[in-house]
């Protein structure tokens, strides 16, 4: 019997493990987060672990520790939160009529005795954003939405009209690639909803 454990403060992350029905607790990394990498998938990866491994050193007992990092590039350029309204506008601008990616690093710990393992995966989903007005973006803005959100849009939020498309997994747009994450434990013979 493990104890689950998610290493993020996201209410996104939190909302989706609730609503499929597992049992954890969250406990937040306060660890600077550095990254070595320049790639998208490679950035998330590194930042999933980093937030994985300095929760799990902190744990004693039969745990699962989950880190997970989630990213918006478009064509290889990372966009992160935007820093106020007009970062967010020149972001949404470059969105709008055209198709961009969305990473999920997800690291997991499983410690158990004195062994410890950790298994990582990324999972890329592609967002096609419809073409908009220049009204409609500042719409939008108006909204408290786009200023805390990678890429300044929510795929679940208002910005939800103007999606045109996805491929992929849409929890991991959402910020969680939930059903990845079951497949991956349920190989290693671990199930986190049906203990």
């Amino acid at each position: 019997m493990y104890k689950v454990v998610l290493a993020s403060g996201s209410p996104r992350r939190k909302e989706i493990f609730e609503q499929v029905g597992i049992t954890f607790e969250v406990m937040i990394s306060n660890i600077e987060e550095v990254t070595t990498k320049e790639k998208p998938e490679e950035i998330v990866l590194e930042l999933a672990e980093i937030k994985a491994l300095d929760i799990a050193k902190q744990m004693n007992e039969n745990v699962i520790v989950i880190g997970a990092d989630t990213m918006v590039a478009m064509n290889g350029q990372v966009m992160g939160k935007p820093k106020n309204e007009a970062d967010a506008k020149k972001m949404i601008g470059m969105l709008q009529g055209n198709k961009h990616q969305v990473y999920t690093g997800v690291s997991i710990v499983i410690k158990k005795s004195d062994k410890e393992r950790c298994l990582s995966f990324v999972e890329k989903s592609e967002v096609l954003v419809n073409p908009m007005t220049e009204g409609q973006i500042d719409a939008y803005l108006g909204t408290d939405e786009p200023y805390d959100k990678a890429g300044a849009y929510a795929i679940q939020g208002k910005f939800a009209v103007n999606i045109g498309g996805i491929e992929g997994d849409y929890y991991n747009i959402v910020g969680f690639p939930i059903s990845r994450l079951y497949q991956v434990l349920l190989k290693e013979g671990i199930d986190i909803i049906h203990p």
